[in-house]
């Protein structure tokens, strides 16, 4: 495992620069170990809507976590509005950093991470391969 620290700028999309960090470090498979910072804007799926919901206003990141693969990431994230309000769920596209995030990865090397949908679920989710063909994933 790789750790790496992120700071985030005021504007950056916050999944959106996840998944280019990853890309950045050259990486098929990372986790999300960590994240503070704050938000002007939250776009979060709750548990059993199918559509985003947004969240404006000075928010706190308290916590963000979820693994990062080149097909897209799986984040979750809990945000305390001004009033100490506490709202979590699933990180949409559209959270925009306010002052900054801190955010820790987790990089792995010898896994590749995908997303294949899963009729089970009816998501696509988690799929999990050695990079090198002849190594089993631990």
């Amino acid at each position: 495992m790789r750790a790496v620290p992120l700071r985030l700028h005021p504007g950056d999309d916050l999944r959106a620069a996840l998944g280019e960090a990853l890309a950045r470090h050259g990486a098929a498979a990372g986790f999300v170990l960590q994240g503070i910072g704050s938000l002007s804007v939250a776009q979060l799926r709750y548990a059993g809507r199918p559509e985003a919901s947004t969240v404006g206003g000075d928010l706190e990141i308290l916590s963000l976590a979820g693994s990062l693969a080149p097909q897209g990431a799986h984040l979750h994230m809990a945000v305390a509005d001004a009033q100490g309000r506490v709202l979590g769920g699933h990180v949409c596209a559209g959270c925009i950093v306010r002052t900054t995030a801190e955010v820790l990865l987790a990089l792995l090397p010898g896994q590749v991470f995908g997303r294949e949908f899963d009729a089970a679920t009816g998501f696509a989710e988690l799929s999990i391969a050695a990079s090198d063909p002849g190594r089993t994933p631990d």
